[in-house]
């Protein structure tokens, strides 16, 4: 129908101002955490409130779409190391970049349990992200790099762990975490380490998806 189409000009400029909300969101909440306002974003981003709620209904929605490019640049980095020949060389750099993001985004750990979890493309990303590490823990365990009981989900679970050990001093120091990484890092290596007393999870539980109202 004559006049429904969005002319070229208008549809760069939808892509523009959500390239720049995305980016000044990003900013905020790993600066802040999740309790910035969508004004003050608006205001990052040099566009109006309004511009904020035609791309992204609620701050969830939003923080789902930060969520997706942090999950989505995590995952494209683990299938690029799955390519490398040294298994062990290429779970330890997934690792690092893994609790570094973390470390350096306030934001994304407070999502866990919010709203933004339930998307079905978070969990999805979610889900392909556990795949792929799962991949390169077993190449890591194949090679003899890690210990036969580690499995991708306990790496997963170990990123989070890492940055919560370290996150009560990051303001003062921000470089810890990577003590405690080396520290996990040594506990994974296949060196005559005791049976672990519980078994593996069997994967990532997510909460349920709410029911609609």
């Amino acid at each position: 129908m004559t006049g429904t189409t969005p002319a070229p000009g208008f549809r760069a400029d939808m892509v523009r101002n959500r390239r720049l909300l995305l980016t000044a969101a990003t900013e905020a909440f790993a600066e802040c955490g999740v309790d910035v306002s969508m004004s003050e974003i608006a205001q990052r981003a040099g566009l109006a409130k309004g511009t904020v709620f035609r791309h992204f209904a609620s701050k969830d929605d939003l923080l789902a779409a930060i969520m997706l490019q942090l999950l989505d640049r995590l995952t494209d980095l683990a299938a690029r190391l799955l390519e490398t020949d040294d298994a062990g060389a290429a779970l330890r750099e997934f690792m690092t970049a893994g609790v570094e993001a973390l470390a350096t985004d306030q934001a994304f750990c407070e999502v866990i349990g919010r709203p933004s979890l339930q998307h079905a493309e978070v969990r999805d990303a979610i889900s392909r992200l556990g795949d792929v590490v799962e991949d390169l823990t077993a190449r890591a365990r194949e090679q003899g790099a890690v210990r036969a009981d580690i499995t991708g989900t306990d790496v997963m679970l170990l990123l989070g762990g890492i940055h919560q050990t370290a996150a009560p001093l990051l303001d003062t120091d921000p470089q810890l975490w990577r003590r405690y990484l080396e520290l996990a890092l040594d506990g994974l290596c296949d060196t005559g380490a005791r049976a672990l007393p519980h078994p593996p999870p069997a994967g990532l539980r997510l909460p349920a998806p709410s029911a609609p109202d």
